[in-house]
């Protein structure tokens, strides 16, 4: 709170992250980490102007004194760091974009959004890769491009109801689909649904993953283990496997095809393919020096923006900055265990990320999505969708 101005954030939190990404809370939990805030944060900031982000950010550090935060928590930096941004612009009685991002921040980004899934995002017999996404890429207005996701959601449930003898209805923690059917079947599904919903809007509707590869490496046998298809490949083989469904399906977007460590694959895909993005969510956890040597061994085209991987906005801006002058398409995210917080939509705005990866069901995600038609009616003829440039 400032003498004109209050902000208030909540931190969301991940089922799958990366080994470099910052801690999400000090030992203790939750309990403790508002502990630190009470005891040591606060005293700390009485006195400093919301509008010294970076001053606030960097005092942050100090108070943490390590790389990854696991002295006040990840989480604890990144609600402390966003909320006095969102005070400072709550004093000037502007929306969050407009402070950070100036008058000039009037793109609006496409929406990615989580259709089917399985991985660490469902329970029981699902399928190995963690996300099947789309991308709205031929929508005009960011209002139509969430509707079109919206109508492949449904599609998608028609369609696994139809063939789909024991299908339940449930869903994953990210309100995507969660069938009992394979990798391969639930790529045909989403395709299919993509391709009826293209022809009904009159704009393209592109099938995407997230295969979250991470979560199927198994160190010692220096393999992907698929347990529902019961299939294993090493390096070389789940390239191709990659590469195939790429072409196949005409995918735009595929996030973590491999493990987090794997510089090298992550450069060979990204050299093979055309009109695809390569993105790198547990490669690069919103950290500058990983990001940097991605750039340099040319490893991926993409790179997903998380806040709380990384600790502070000042963090996260200097990682999307980096991204951008590098030809990276930023991707701004929430985690599998969002909160109704809808910040991630102005940051979205403000740091001119062409996407927005935030799901497509729960009042959670549908939070942001609300936000994102607010700031495109405030905008009002101002408001255009970002360049994509696939």
């Amino acid at each position: 709170m400032t003498t004109d101005g209050f902000g208030r954030v909540s931190a969301p939190a991940g089922a799958s992250r990366g080994k470099a990404e910052a801690v999400p809370f000090p030992e203790g939990g939750v309990e403790e980490a508002v502990k630190k805030v009470k005891e040591l944060i606060a005293p700390e900031l009485i006195g400093l102007s919301a509008e010294e982000q970076e001053r606030i950010d960097d005092l942050l550090h100090e108070l943490d004194g390590t790389e990854n935060f696991r002295n006040i928590g990840g989480n604890t930096s990144y609600a402390v760091s966003l909320a006095a941004a969102e005070a400072a612009a709550d004093s000037y009685i502007m929306p969050l974009f407009q402070y950070l991002g100036g008058n000039l921040a009037n793109e609006l980004p496409y929406p990615l959004g989580n259709i089917l899934g399985g991985g660490k995002h469902a329970l029981g017999k699902v399928p190995d890769i963690q996300e099947f996404l789309v991308l709205p890429v031929g929508a005009k207005s960011f209002r139509e491009a969430a509707e079109a996701n919206v109508m492949v959601h449904r599609r998608v449930g028609s369609i696994l109801k139809k063939r789909c003898g024991d299908f339940t209805g449930g869903r994953g923690d990210e309100g995507a689909w969660a069938p009992n059917i394979g990798n391969d079947e639930a790529l045909d599904i989403v395709s299919e649904a993509c391709e009826e919903v293209s022809d009904e809007v009159g704009f393209k509707v592109r099938p995407a993953l997230d295969i979250a590869a991470s979560s199927l490496w198994n160190e010692e046998e220096k393999c992907y283990v698929y347990v529902r298809d019961g299939l294993r490949r090493d390096s070389g083989e789940q390239l191709d496997y990659v590469l195939g469904l790429i072409e196949k399906y005409g995918l735009v977007y595929v996030e973590d095809p491999f493990h987090e460590e794997d510089f090298e694959s992550f450069k060979e895909l990204t050299g093979k393919v055309n009109g695809c993005l390569i993105c790198g969510d547990d490669l690069f956890v919103t950290n500058v020096k990983r990001l940097s040597r991605g750039i340099k061994e040319s490893a991926g085209n993409s790179i997903i923006i998380k806040v709380n991987q990384v600790g502070t906005l000042t963090d996260a801006w200097r990682t999307t900055d980096m991204a951008r002058k590098a030809g990276y398409k930023p991707v701004i995210s929430h985690r599998s265990g969002e909160t109704t917080a809808f910040q991630i939509a102005h940051l979205a705005v403000a740091f001119r990320c062409p996407i927005i990866k935030t799901g497509v069901m729960g009042g959670e995600r549908i939070a942001k999505i609300n936000e994102l038609i607010r700031i495109e009616e405030l905008l009002g003829e101002r408001a255009r969708m970002a360049e994509l440039n696939i």
